[in-house]
């Protein structure tokens, strides 16, 4: 169900070419989530999560400090969480996420990446119906039938275990995770090349040449932006 998730160190790869705004944006991640409840991961589910998904990302300890230790302190900024959702070329879907001090200036940023590349937004509840939130899991150094055991002894239930060149992906659903990667950290795995909730599309649009370009383009677009977290899509690019 919904696409594999393809090339998992060559998308790593790629995203580590822009460190320091990958790095910039999970500080800011952190700072709204520790903010939010206790700046402390073990009674912050949320801050918990960011912290585990920061570390597959290699995000050095002074960023994650620094961010914990700003929403400690009094005042401080307010971020509203926004989801966007649009359409690119070929009918394809797009999910936006994003992180704002500012809803006016991100919503003009975020309608300029999709119309100034062959896209357009759409009203809320256009796309998301079409995509399922599920935990994913990257594993390298174990076999599928090892890893859906360890689930099975923990009692979590996955929708998809597969093998996929050196890693064992793993699907679950969004509740599951803690208690998913709680059962492989008692099983000694404690390194992922992927932990996260994402959101995983129903069906996709394949696109090649132009339209592949077009739209590869619009996503770049709006991963560069500051106030954007997130992006998902619907989109086979054939890689």
């Amino acid at each position: 169900m919904g696409r594999k998730w393809n090339n998992i160190k060559d998308k790593k790869a790629e995203k580590d070419k822009n460190t320091s705004r990958i790095y910039a944006k999970f500080g800011t991640e952190i700072y709204v989530a520790a903010k939010k409840g206790e700046p402390d991961p073990e009674s912050n589910t949320a801050l918990k999560f960011v912290l585990e998904r920061a570390k597959t990302y290699n995000v050095p300890k002074h960023i994650i400090d620094k961010a914990i230790d700003k929403a400690k302190g009094a005042g401080g900024e307010d971020f509203d969480e926004l989801r966007y959702e649009g359409f690119g070329v070929g009918g394809t879907m797009v999910i936006v996420d994003a992180l704002t001090n500012n809803v006016n200036r991100t919503a003009s940023d975020v309608r300029a990446a999709f119309g100034k590349n062959g896209g357009n937004m759409g009203v809320s509840g256009s796309v998301t119906y079409m995509f399922d939130s599920t935990a994913v899991f990257g594993i390298e150094g174990k076999t599928a039938d090892e890893v859906l055991e360890i689930l099975l002894e923990a009692d979590v239930d996955a929708r998809d275990v597969f093998e996929e060149e050196d890693n064992v992906i793993v699907y679950a659903e969004p509740d599951q995770f803690h208690a998913a990667q709680e059962a492989f950290k008692t099983a000694g795995i404690t390194e992922f090349t992927v932990a996260e909730l994402t959101m995983l599309p129903q069906t996709e649009v394949s696109l090649t040449g132009e339209d592949a370009a077009k739209f590869e383009k619009m996503i770049d677009a709006l991963e560069d932006l500051d106030d954007v977290q997130r992006v998902y899509h619907n989109a086979d690019l054939g890689e």
